[in-house]
């Protein structure tokens, strides 16, 4: 796979502004950190987005997560690794990323709206928004998968 072409170079200002909103969501948003890996490499799995799951399940390792638990993201509904909120997460990260025609259900609504506040709802939501415009970008102009290791820190990680 080689890349098309930078969209970072192309439209730095909007790429910053981007970047920027991403960065608010993590600074100002409630949703704990390791949740939020989850999100995005969940999200990116679904988006077939090599670049970001390769660089979130790196970030996940860097600050701690489990790799186990990192293998059974794609299986979560049948591992038991994971805690009810963290299941009412991923079941609406899968919910916004794959849009059924009929919308969001009221199952998977209900179902983190007991594991999540109005306002960690709200930032949850926003964060699923983020990691899906990253993932559009990265998948469209095929960023290569550890191409900006060093760059973002990421070669910390030891899974090179």
């Amino acid at each position: 796979m080689s890349p098309r072409i930078n969209y970072m170079q192309q439209s730095p200002a909007l790429f910053k502004k981007f970047l920027d909103f991403s960065m608010a969501i993590a600074k100002d948003g409630v949703i704990e950190e390791g949740l939020s890996y989850l999100v995005d490499i969940r999200a990116s799995q679904l988006n077939g987005c090599a670049f970001c799951l390769d660089m979130h399940i790196k970030q996940a390792k860097i600050h701690g997560e489990r790799e186990l638990r990192l293998h059974h993201v794609a299986i979560w509904r049948e591992s038991a690794l994971f805690s009810p909120r963290e299941r009412a997460a991923l079941a609406w990260t899968e919910a916004l990323t794959q849009l059924a025609p009929e919308g969001v259900s009221d199952v998977v609504y209900t179902e983190v709206r007991e594991q999540f506040s109005e306002k960690e709802l709200s930032d949850l939501t926003f964060r699923v928004m983020a990691i899906n415009g990253w993932n559009r970008a990265n998948v469209a102009f095929r960023n290569v998968p550890g191409s900006q290791d060093k760059a973002f820190g990421l070669d910390k990680a030891g899974l090179a």
